[in-house]
């Protein structure tokens, strides 16, 4: 799609082509990476920016951070906590007690569909607020604290 004449507008292109493929593709969850969107328009990062931010004022993707867009459907719904209290919600979810092991970065990356060094950065708030104990190299964290429902609720 590189356009020599006119690269004005070339981002609404991209963007158009983007929802086509999110209507015509149910299961897509997420949109392709930047260097995806870059190497097959044959635009540049500004452009396919751009593009992206089309499509979130249109309602139709929004950006996750730690990882791609994400795909937004009608009637769907997201969870929009902060990953700290969506990660302290699965230990009450998951029925873990005091000392019991807790899920690894890796268990919780998959879970979630956020990357790794964005889930360290959650455990390690919850290891400062006392709710998980260090975690380390072969070593399991485990559930210090179990997190209070009512006072999760109203913040």
């Amino acid at each position: 799609m590189s356009e020599q004449a006119s690269p004005r507008g070339t981002f609404l292109k991209v963007a158009d082509s983007l929802k086509a493929q999110i209507v015509s593709t149910a299961e897509m969850a997420e949109l392709p990476s930047l260097s995806q969107v870059m190497d097959a328009y044959g635009v540049s990062r500004g452009v396919a920016l751009r593009a992206f931010q089309v499509l979130q004022q249109e309602g139709v993707a929004e950006p996750v951070p730690g990882a791609r867009w994400r795909v937004v459907r009608e009637g769907q719904s997201t969870d929009r906590r902060p990953l700290a209290e969506r990660v302290a919600a699965l230990i009450v979810s998951e029925r873990l007690e005091v000392g019991a092991a807790f899920l690894s970065a890796g268990e919780l990356s998959s879970r979630l569909g956020v990357s790794r060094p964005t889930i360290s950065k959650a455990l390690t708030q919850l290891e400062a607020a006392g709710v998980l104990s260090e975690g380390g190299q072969g070593k399991r964290r485990t559930v210090r604290a179990v997190p209070n429902q009512e006072e999760d609720s109203k913040s």
